[in-house]
């Protein structure tokens, strides 16, 4: 998996429009896949005697959750700048991608407890019927599909929330993984295969939920961006006409987008007018070029 900061846009910045609708369309596709997963999952759990299937349609029900919390903070994160948000409202996608850091976070500890329990307190295999197996493997490859699907959208798009929402869906397939290997054992009568799947998936989903956590978290404590999208940065101002060397640049993170704070160095004998020109062409290079929604500009003569 490629880490969300290392997600650079090379192209000119994407219609927010664009990206708006591009991210509601596949998170309504993925509530339309969480919803008939869901029905179909307790229901057959139902049927073929299989605890497991339920909770796993139940865990699908919970993914439906994040699919609106991502579809809320895809409508607001797209609004302009107000007087009380004056560099917008993408912040919005950092605190969903919070959000579902914790989710899976939580999901992967859950699971964690509930393996240990049961490598424990062992219980007896139940009865269960063969169409459960069939529905989980079912499962998993309809969860697997939405988890490609999303991603792929989400990269197209450059956004980390839509990232993690994709993740959060892999983390479903992982669960499903888990009840179609505990079907398989308790058809076999070793039920122990479980509770130790469910151990491994549920270390690797704890691992992507704190990864999540950690990065969201990060940036809104305006972390830095990355070394490289630094100097992408400092390369775009210096191809800038009349700029003599730019120092003491800061970045942080606004959502997907950059604010950015430099020193650009011009001509001791310009005028006031000639350096504030080329602060501003400096400035509008980077926001037409890079993901940058705001240069703050200081002019020192050399």
């Amino acid at each position: 998996m490629e880490p969300i900061e290392s997600l650079l846009i090379e192209n000119p910045e994407l219609d927010s429009v664009a990206k708006q609708k591009a991210g509601r369309n596949s998170t309504l596709v993925s509530v339309l896949v969480n919803l008939g997963l869901t029905l179909s999952q307790v229901t057959a759990g139902v049927l073929a005697g299989s605890q497991g299937l339920i909770a796993d349609g139940i865990h699908s029900l919970t993914d439906l959750v994040a699919d609106f919390v991502v579809l809320f903070a895809n409508h607001h994160s797209s609004k302009d700048a107000d007087e009380d948000h004056h560099y917008g409202h993408q912040r919005y996608e950092t605190a969903a991608s919070l959000f579902l850091g914790v989710s899976l976070l939580v999901v992967g500890l859950g699971m964690l407890w509930a393996a240990g329990n049961k490598i424990i307190n062992p219980v007896a295999a139940g009865q269960i019927q063969i169409l459960a197996l069939y529905v989980a493997l079912g499962a998993l490859a309809a969860k697997e599909l939405l988890f490609r699907y999303m991603l792929a959208v989400a990269e197209r798009v450059r956004s980390s929330m839509l990232v993690a929402n994709a993740w959060h869906a892999r983390s479903d397939a992982a669960s499903s993984l888990v009840v179609s290997v505990g079907i398989v054992g308790a058809l076999l009568g070793y039920p122990i295969l479980d509770s130790v799947g469910a151990l491994v998936v549920g270390l690797m989903i704890t691992k992507t939920g704190w990864s999540f956590s950690w990065d969201a978290l990060n940036d809104l404590m305006d972390r830095a961006v990355s070394s490289e999208e630094h100097q992408k940065i400092i390369d775009t101002i210096m191809t800038t006409e009349g700029v003599k060397g730019c120092h003491d640049l800061r970045t942080r993170k606004m959502g997907d987008m950059i604010l950015a704070d430099v020193h650009i160095e011009v001509d001791k004998n310009a005028t006031v007018q000639v350096g504030h020109d080329i602060a501003f062409a400096a400035a509008k290079k980077v926001t037409d070029t890079l993901p940058v929604l705001n240069v703050m500009t200081h002019v020192d003569p050399v």
